[in-house]
């Protein structure tokens, strides 16, 4: 069950009550703007209607963990964007690693032992056997001469090296330069491009290295849109367009209302807008399947929360905000928060007079503390009033910063200033809780797992409703996933019950991650199927 978006999830630490100290947690992704038409008012909410929802996760914006089977057939998918491997000479007996000098990069060595921490580079996929190479602190690997070096930070700059591996199974590998030829650790201190031919793969040839794949985040690879779409090249527009027309179709709208599911909430990308010519490496399809995901929830009387999930640059740089390798540079320019402004507008102008949409997320989980509260509230408003100018009452939900880190996090309530300072009561304010991989959950029996949402989860959801103002709560993302030994299923059913009461309680309401999945518990779909979940009877849930 380990993935990234599991691995990731964040707890939010308050104090202690009953058994467990109480924590919450945030999981840890071709513009033709047309004359503005004055806003018109749409109906969004009655005053006792609460999302019920279900999140279209691996949709439209895809997580390898939620469909796998997308990434069957890519050519050496090991080494996909952002695999970070190491080279170890089997000469010198140390990783390749650069020496940087003050100022700026350096050359490449053969010199760094395991705990030198700059011997990781992180590839950049042309095609199956060439890439380019970016070191740690986001040089790329180039030639000077026949010298390797890391001086160049612009990728477009950037050299491409192709890496021949010994064999399918094999974790030995020679690389050849731009020029040409092979490199070769001649020594710790010199690596250079300069050998034409070579035979075998002994252990006294300085043109052989040993790679190791290194887990990031508890995770080998990263597995996004950019990661699948690259690595399938020619033959991504036929296997995306197939994924599309047939992970969610009508059927799946029908079955929510007839399920008692009345929500929707569908992460988007960036690139959809400029459908039907993105940009590499994404292939056109998202925005045709968005407009019939509109249609069927009009057809079916569900409503619609756009979310934001990759934004340009990457917001928090994993999978799901589908970064290359694993870089975050969403707001270290205005250009990016600019041009996430423009993705905004899009989807409002689209969108904003569809009697379906219900809400509009303007950025999924940023990354504390990188994304900073200063530039995350200046683009909230500013994105906030770009709703405004197409629907004047539709929601406008603020999503949480997320942290990696337990033990350094911002506060929860760090929104809820912004969202009272607008004097706006449709702005809502977007948490995410799991059950997973920290250490308050690690080796709790079922029974505990449940005890802990009743109480904590109880508690946490208090305090929120008390600070909120007139902001409104959202459990935007939640799930069944736990790690127990041999849960019963009356201990599923009750584990899925206990976490729909608690929020059933947000003010906003709550989306289930994911309505499919090829793990179960992270399957609304499988988990109404099976009668674990029922929300036609609130007795039961």
């Amino acid at each position: 069950m380990a993935n990234l978006r599991i691995w990731i999830l964040n707890l939010f630490v308050f104090g202690i009550i009953a058994l467990f100290p109480i924590v919450s947690e945030s999981s840890p992704s071709h513009i033709n703007y047309h004359k503005k038409a004055k806003a018109n008012a749409v109906s969004t909410k009655s005053d006792d209607f609460r999302v019920r929802g279900t999140n279209l996760g691996g949709w439209l914006l895809v997580e390898g963990w939620i469909k796998p089977s997308l990434f069957d057939g890519i050519p050496n998918k090991n080494f996909l964007d952002g695999t970070n491997l190491q080279f170890k000479s089997v000469t010198t007996k140390k990783n390749l690693c650069p020496v940087y000098v003050s100022g700026g990069g350096g050359f490449v060595e053969a010199s760094c032992n395991d705990t030198c921490g700059l011997d990781q580079f992180r590839l950049w996929r042309l095609n199956a056997t060439n890439f380019k190479l970016r070191a740690p602190k986001d040089y790329f690997v180039g030639l000077d001469g026949i010298e390797v070096v890391a001086v160049v930070v612009n990728s477009t700059e950037a050299d491409t090296f192709e890496i021949i591996r010994e064999s399918e199974d094999s974790n030995r590998v020679r690389i050849r330069g731009p020029n040409g030829f092979y490199l070769q650790a001649k020594t710790e201190k010199s690596v250079t491009a300069d050998i034409a031919v070579v035979a075998g793969w002994d252990n006294s040839d300085p043109t052989v290295f040993n790679f190791t794949i290194v887990d990031v985040l508890g995770n080998s690879q990263i597995e996004g849109d950019f990661q699948l779409q690259n690595g399938h090249g020619s033959k991504a527009a036929q296997i995306m367009q197939e994924h599309y027309d047939t992970f969610i179709n009508e059927s799946d709208f029908q079955f929510m209302n007839d399920s008692g599911v009345n929500a929707v909430r569908i992460p988007v990308g960036w690139w959809t807008i400029y459908d039907p010519n993105p940009p590499f490496p994404f292939v056109s399809g998202t925005l045709n399947a968005l407009d019939n995901a509109f249609e069927w929830a009009k057809k079916y009387g569900l409503k619609v929360i756009l979310d934001l999930h990759a934004a340009p640059g990457s917001q928090n740089g994993v999978a799901h905000s589908t970064t290359r390798d694993g870089s975050l540079e969403w707001g270290k320019t205005y250009d990016t928060i600019e041009h996430t402004l423009k993705v905004i507008e899009f989807y409002a102008n689209r969108y904003g007079q569809h009697e379906s949409l219900y809400g509009i997320e303007l950025l999924n989980e940023p990354l504390y503390p990188f994304v900073t509260l200063k530039s995350l509230e200046e683009y909230y408003r500013a994105a906030y009033n770009v709703v405004r100018q197409y629907n004047p009452t539709v929601y406008v939900i603020f999503s949480i910063r997320l942290s990696f880190v337990e033990a350094d996090v911002p506060p929860l309530h760090e929104l809820f200033p912004l969202a009272n300072s607008l004097d706006d009561d449709k702005i809502v304010v977007d948490v995410h809780w799991y059950s997973l991989y920290y250490d308050i959950f690690t080796n709790l029996t079922p029974r505990e797992h449940i005890d802990y949402i009743k109480y904590n989860r109880t508690q946490q959801m208090t305090d929120l409703l008390y600070n909120s103002g007139n902001a409104s709560i959202y459990i935007g993302e939640w799930s069944c996933g736990w790690i127990v030994e041999k849960p019963s299923e009356a201990d599923l059913r009750e584990f899925a019950k206990a976490q729909i009461d608690v929020y059933d309680r947000a003010t906003f309401g709550w989306s289930f991650w994911t309505w499919k999945n090829v793990d179960d518990n992270w399957s609304l779909k499988w988990l109404i199927e099976n009668g674990y979940v029922n929300l036609r009877d609130k007795k039961k849930n």
